[in-house]
């Protein structure tokens, strides 16, 4: 592959080097010295070295059209991690071998590294790997040693690393068992040589004339070290922009860079999944652009078809990718928003402690710089959202068609003017009438909450933010109140406790029928409040009144009774007014007053609909926290692909080829094949993939079909009891019956019953 004048170059959109010492390199160096220790031993022993060979796996690239006096130019479409790890070991060795003074071995090791010729000194074709953009400073000084690298990164880290290993074998250092390396320097210096120069062996895919590129790279690495979403974007945005002559390198720094950043790629909990940031924000913002849901599985072919009309030119293509990268920005400053702002509350109080993150793609709408939608606008389409979302949830409504809902929201915004925005959401909220999306009204909160058993159906979390927004609506009624902040870390306690037999049980006992009453009423918004972890501690079910705590020394402050502790040490205007107006004792009477009192203060700080539909209706019992969240990825969308095939006009025999969709699904299940009887079975069926690449799958089959005795793989897949990665299990699939003959499928289903499998069962 390196031998001449060749260059080959990773696009500069392309993911950067991750490849590391423990799962790559180590193994990667032990592979070469096994080989080269064979080489040496056989020469000690005056016999011809056995040529042994270290597969190293398959590369796909495409080759450009020839220049007169150039280098031969190939774009790397997979395969880049291990082209570069290559690169770098030989240039570890060079160094090394050359240090050592054997610089004929040194001279052929770097015409596999260089292109020596002056018409490419100073220039990237001097190498024959020219990597990503991200890679590009870090590869330049490990190949070239000029200067001193300041920082990490992975290319120094696997230079250096090879450096030190080639050192200590060549100059024969005893590894950690205390084994030295057999042979001479000398010997080992030649064996070394030989190794990298022609013991080393690859699996090249040229796909010069094909149009299946993008298939082949996402298929390829469906199963490997897995792609991001935005990895399959990022590559179809940029191999498009290289259609339309567009500066792609440009374009990688100014609007790509960020996303290859860790941030993006760091893996959060969304609900019950974990995905990467990026992928998610890609998921939201097709979302946002498309007005469609778009289910994670599907980001990769919503975007390519929402974005092709774009991709036409480079202006177009330009304006699209300015508008994803501002509002890439946009999402990224969400989770630095400012509480104290309707923006910073909106995302704090919905989309993280409700989480209801289904809202998402409606305030990446208002807050885009794309839309420009005034600040006034903005709150009131925050501020409606929010009450629907609060209001539903104090009174357990489903949330099982808010992805849906949402949709509809971005759809009834794109009918109106920016600074109508806010008011179209609020009055397309008030218009709803279906029990998935109704606005519930005063009335409903004011008929349902205070009876409503809250804790233990709602979240703490979500109690914690209702009774601080109560509080600080309580302290906005007058002047005379210290503006003071909640601090963080308050506590939802119960006044009279649920363990109220404990200091709070009657004489005589309650009833079984009062008894339980009161176990009800104690959960709900009337009988909680606020405090600090300590002073909850200290609380716990001690009784109300300091003359039914005689005596008492449990959690502290002994003879006193809760309404004294929160007397003294609560600030809070929720539990003063519970202190001042209920000196003697807490029940259940005081409880429902005040539930009365929440709900009035909670339809004050989250209004309502601004017309009336219909009553919201029988409550859905649902599970807390069901809430639709992007749903964990599963497979990646098929690309584009071109299948080659030699057909014989006239042939009754010869099936009629299916649609373009059935062979491209034929052709990714075709290469999945390959992928997993790698990786699952330890099988690398390398002549297969050249076959499939060469010929293309259907044609790949109908030979395989057509031979008279099994393949080699299939034979070494029944041995390691692995039929269902056959060719001939492929072809028995229903949807990939109608490409194959009535013989060809009897040939595929004898030669598997034969062997003991039988599809299907």
């Amino acid at each position: 592959m390196f031998e001449g004048k060749e260059h080959y170059e990773i696009p500069a959109f392309q993911r950067p080097y991750v490849w590391s010492e423990e799962d790559q390199w180590a193994p990667l160096w032990d592979d070469v010295v096994r080989v080269a220790q064979s080489y040496v031993v056989a020469k000690e022993a005056d016999t011809e070295p056995k040529f042994e060979q270290h597969f190293l796996g398959a590369v796909v690239y495409e080759t450009r059209p020839p220049v007169a006096g150039d280098v031969t130019h190939h774009e790397v479409i997979d395969g880049q991690q291990r082209m570069t790890t290559l690169q770098l070991l030989l240039e570890a060795a060079r160094q090394v071998v050359e240090e050592r003074g054997y610089e004929l071995l040194a001279e052929a090791l770097e015409d596999l590294i260089r292109n020596k010729s002056k018409a490419f000194a100073g220039t990237r074709k001097r190498f024959k790997l020219w990597p990503s953009q991200a890679d590009r400073l870090a590869f330049a000084h490990a190949m070239d040693r000029e200067g001193t690298w300041v920082g990490e990164h992975r290319i120094i880290e696997a230079h250096t690393f090879f450096l030190q290993e080639v050192e200590r074998w060549l100059t024969g250092k005893q590894d950690d068992d205390g084994s030295a390396p057999p042979g001479t320097e000398q010997l080992r210096a030649e064996a070394l040589s030989s190794t990298l120069q022609d013991r080393l062996t690859l699996v090249a895919i040229d796909l010069s004339g094909h149009d299946d590129a993008q298939l082949i790279f996402e298929t390829l690495n469906d199963r490997g070290t897995p792609l991001l979403k935005a990895d399959l974007i990022k590559n179809w945005v940029f191999r498009r922009g290289e259609t339309i002559g567009a500066d792609v390198e440009k374009w990688s720094l100014v609007y790509w860079a960020d996303f290859d950043n860790v941030w993006w790629r760091e893996e959060i909990k969304q609900g019950r999944q974990v995905r990467p940031r990026v992928d998610i924000f890609l998921q939201y913002w097709l979302t946002m652009r498309s007005q469609d849901e778009v289910k994670a599985e599907h980001a990769f072919r919503v975007f390519t078809e929402y974005a092709a009309p774009a991709m036409t030119s480079v202006a177009t293509a330009h304006a699209l990718l300015g508008e994803l990268h501002n509002d890439a920005n946009t999402y990224r400053d969400f989770a630095q928003l400012d509480e104290s702002t309707i923006e910073g509350r909106f995302y704090s109080r919905v989309v993280e402690t409700m989480e209801l993150a289904a809202v998402t793609p409606v305030f990446l709408w208002l807050l885009s710089e794309n839309h420009a939608v005034p600040e006034s606008q903005v709150r009131i389409g925050l501020e409606a959202i929010e009450s629907w979302v609060i209001r539903r949830t104090l009174l357990r409504a489903t949330t099982k068609d808010v992805n849906k809902f949402m949709v509809a929201i971005l759809k009834a915004l794109d009918r109106v003017s920016a600074e109508e925005a806010g008011d179209k959401i609020r009055d397309y909220l008030s218009e709803q009438t279906a029990e998935t999306r109704v606005w519930p009204t005063d009335a409903d909160l004011i008929t349902v909450l205070p009876t409503a058993k809250l804790y233990g159906n709602i979240r703490q979390g979500r109690l914690r933010v209702v009774l601080g927004a109560v509080e600080e609506h309580l302290r906005s009624q007058s002047t005379m109140y210290e503006a003071v902040q909640l601090p963080a870390g308050l506590e939802v306690e119960h006044v009279m406790p649920r363990g109220w037999r404990t200091h709070w049980n009657t004489n005589p006992p309650m009833s079984p029928e009062e008894a339980a009453t009161r176990d009800k009423t104690v959960n709900t918004i009337g009988n909680l409040t606020l405090v600090t972890k300590s002073l909850n501690a200290s609380l716990s079910n001690r009784p109300w009144a300091d003359s039914d705590a005689v005596g008492l020394t449990e959690g502290g402050r002994p003879g006193l009774g809760k309404r004294s502790l929160l007397d003294e040490f609560s600030l809070l205007v929720l539990n003063k007014e519970v202190v001042k107006n209920h000196v003697q004792s807490w029940n259940e009477g005081d409880i429902i007053a005040r539930s009365k009192r929440i709900a009035d203060a909670i339809c004050a700080v989250w209004p309502g609909p601004a017309i009336h539909p219909n009553a919201l209706g029988e409550q859905a019992d649902v599970v807390e926290g069901s809430s639709e969240v992007p749903a964990v990825e599963t497979h990646a969308p098929t690309g584009t692909l071109r299948e080659h095939l030699a057909t014989s006009e006239g042939d009754a025999d010869q099936p009629t080829v299916a649609a373009e969709g059935l062979l491209r699904a034929f052709t990714k299940a075709m290469v999945n094949v390959y992928v997993r009887a790698k990786q699952e079975a330890g099988y690398p069926a390398n002549y297969y993939l050249e076959m499939l690449y060469r010929d293309g799958a259907l044609a790949t089959a109908h030979h395989l079909l057509a031979s008279r005795n099994v393949s080699d793989g299939f034979t070494a897949l029944w041995r390691k009891n692995r039929l269902d990665l056959t060719v001939e299990n492929v072809v028995l699939q229903p949807e990939f019956r109608s490409l194959f003959s009535e013989d060809e499928m009897a040939a595929a289903r004898r030669r598997l019953a034969d062997h003991g499998f039988h599809p299907g069962v």
